[in-house]
């Protein structure tokens, strides 16, 4: 038996740590459609090497539910609470859904990684360009990033694996004379009525 009407949507939902496993197999008794992606692991241990399924997003699970009818999903033992922006529950879409099925089902290498999107500043963590850091942009199907030469008002474009970036801290000078929003190049006043 599967509740799931017209109005339900998938949402995120926050549990205890450790225990989204034993939340997944509860919703599912009470007949909700669940999701928990997981990935295979080796772990070393002291006398063998072991594999196991972890969770793709520690702490974190998918259902879907009709809002108006939560209070069985939040009563849910390891359910902490519904993800969303700011105090309003948000839908995770139908779309990302799919993308993350689809990628469990085919049983492509697959791990947790840093969210990273297009325009934020990044750090190469390994490699011969260890410690790089950059502008990330996307360009036909691949990443890349962009590193500049503020003085020249030049850039290079460096095709990378997103597998080795992370996201980087803003330039202590950066932090400490940030720029207002919406304003995209200061005038050089700015920068000085702000110096010190």
């Amino acid at each position: 038996m599967q509740i799931c009407g017209a109005k339900s949507q998938w949402f995120a939902l926050r549990t205890a740590a450790g225990r989204e496993k034993a939340v997944a197999g509860q919703l599912r008794s009470k007949g909700y459609e669940e999701f928990l992606p997981v990935f295979r692991s080796k772990r070393q241990w002291t006398d063998r090497v072991k594999e196991l399924d972890l969770p793709l997003f520690p702490g974190y699970l998918f259902c879907r539910f009709d809002f108006n009818q939560r209070l069985p999903i939040l009563i849910t033992p390891g359910v902490k609470l519904i993800v969303g922006l700011g105090k309003l529950p948000t839908p995770v879409s139908d779309a990302e859904i799919e993308a993350l099925r689809r990628v469990v089902a085919s049983g492509a290498p697959a791990e947790p990684h840093d969210y990273l999107s297009v325009g934020q500043r990044v750090r190469i963590r390994e490699g011969s360009l260890a410690g790089v850091e950059g502008i990330l942009v996307e360009a036909k199907n691949s990443w890349r990033m962009i590193l500049s030469v503020n003085l020249l008002q030049r850039s290079v474009a460096v095709e990378v694996d997103s597998a080795v970036l992370a996201p980087a801290a803003p330039p202590p000078d950066r932090a400490r004379h940030a720029v207002p929003a919406g304003l995209a190049h200061p005038p050089a006043a700015y920068y000085k009525a702000t110096a010190g």
